[in-house]
């Protein structure tokens, strides 16, 4: 299997290559520790190349603002060895952005996938992938005690369901079109634990995590899974290029 560039030069050495085609690499952690921006230099490396990228944003978090940011930076890959160097607006037409706000559009979105495959199409991103389905369940299991128990009950599984649906779908796409696909996720607190969101669901799925902490501003990225590496870490900062090795100038 092949691999595509994460777009940044150390994130490269560190994961050997880039991010493996043909499987799902999930980036997870809390706010602002960088899960977005990873995913956003990954699209600029590829939209600058010419090739497509299918960004379904749950959250929010894409801008065309950083799009253009990345893109001027010498820090993301840079298209010198392409056989045309793109404008902003060419590359800014290579990203298809889906924008869901409940978990009903979100399987939408899925379901439009298919349409917007083909040869041109070298990533797929999810970002904020549980956001939504968080907000389903929740609903669904506030009501698990009430008079309709049963319809709760059963709502909660349908919703576990479709997530798992949607995941299962982003596989079979990764796999038969040799597509690289990033995923975002949340995390919660329990019993002074940090769990993933719908952990056994996105966890099955997935053959790369990245776990990824902020502590006080200080950035690490944790390999948690991979098919032929060996957990590791790298601390980084984000910059307006992208992101570098902490303690670089």
């Amino acid at each position: 299997m092949g691999t595509i560039s994460a777009g940044n030069y150390d994130l490269n050495v560190w994961l050997k290559g880039g991010y493996d085609s043909g499987i799902i690499t999930t980036f997870y952690g809390g706010p602002g520790c960088g899960k977005t921006n990873l995913c956003m230099i990954a699209t600029v490396s590829q939209a600058k190349k010419g090739n497509k990228v299918i960004f379904i944003d749950t959250e929010g978090g894409f801008s065309s603002e950083r799009v253009k940011q990345l893109f001027l930076s010498k820090s993301t890959d840079s298209s010198k060895s392409d056989s045309k160097i793109l404008s902003i607006e060419e590359v800014l037409s290579n990203i298809l952005v889906l924008k869901p706000t409940n978990f009903k559009e979100q399987q939408e979105s899925f379901d439009q996938l298919l349409k917007h495959i083909n040869d041109k199409v070298s990533l797929i991103i999810v970002d904020g992938m549980t956001m939504l389905y968080r907000l389903d369940f929740a609903d669904a299991k506030h009501n698990l005690n009430g008079l309709n128990s049963e319809n709760s009950l059963e709502s909660m599984q349908f919703v576990n369901a479709q997530l798992t649906r949607q995941m299962r779908l982003l596989v079979e796409i990764a796999r038969k079109q040799m597509i690289s696909v990033l995923v975002t996720n949340q995390i919660y607190s329990w019993n002074n634990e940090q769990r993933m969101v719908a952990g056994d669901i996105v966890k099955y799925w997935s053959k790369c995590l990245i776990e990824l902490v902020n502590e006080s501003g200080r950035r690490t990225a944790y390999l948690r899974k991979h098919r032929s590496l060996p957990e590791k870490s790298l601390a980084f900062q984000i910059h307006d290029g992208g992101i570098r090795k902490k303690g670089w100038l």
